[in-house]
This record gives C-alpha cells, sequence and structure tokens, in this order.
C-alpha cells in the first residue's frame, strides 16, 4: 500500500507538470527541475531508512553533481527543438550526451 500511495504522487507530479506546461511551457520545466522531486525521493529513502544520513548524504551528493549530466541533456535537447528536429531524434541525441556526463559523473564521484 505505501508503494501504491508513493507511485500515485508521484504520478500526480508529472500530470501537473504536464497540464502546467501546456499552458506556461517554462514554468511547466521549471517546476519539473525544481527540488520538488529530490525532496519526494529524500522523503522516501529516509521514510524505508529513517536515521540513514550516509544514504541521505550519498543521494545529495549524487544529486548534486549529476546537475551537470541533466543540464547538458536539456541543452542538447534545447538545441534540436531549436532546429525542430523530430522527437526520434532529440531524444537519442539528448539521452546519449547525458549517458556520457553520467558515466564522467560516476567516474568522478569514485
Amino acid at each position: 500500500m505505501q508503494f501504491l500511495v508513493k507511485l500515485l504522487i508521484s504520478i500526480g507530479i508529472i500530470v501537473f507538470c504536464t497540464q502546467i506546461g501546456r499552458k506556461f511551457p517554462t514554468l511547466g520545466g521549471l517546476i519539473a527541475t525544481m527540488p520538488l522531486t529530490s525532496a519526494i525521493v529524500l522523503v522516501w529513502l529516509y521514510s524505508d531508512n529513517p536515521g540513514n544520513f550516509s544514504l541521505m548524504e550519498g543521494y545529495t551528493k549524487g544529486a548534486l553533481w549529476g546537475i551537470g549530466p541533466s543540464i547538458l541533456f536539456f541543452v542538447v535537447a534545447y538545441i534540436c527543438f531549436k532546429k525542430h528536429l523530430p522527437l526520434s531524434v532529440v531524444f537519442p541525441a539528448s539521452f546519449g550526451v547525458w549517458l556520457i556526463g553520467a558515466f564522467i559523473h560516476q567516474w568522478l564521484l569514485r
């Protein structure tokens, strides 16, 4: 039951961002990338592992350093959309650059 509640709240946030993004695209993007998502993950992690601050520290460290690859994803997506490329090109290019950034992210954090 707890998993179902987590799932419904998470889906609700995604649907909310999508609805806002239809009328106000930049606001929808801001809400989708704000720390709200990370805060929810922190709540879920903490509720599953109360008092495990090393887990919380590791997650926040990964999220902090993960901002770089995420920025790369959005920069590539923005450039591709600016060039009117189809989604079938935008996603592989953006995720490809993100994946390279993610490998570098993991290598630097070791």
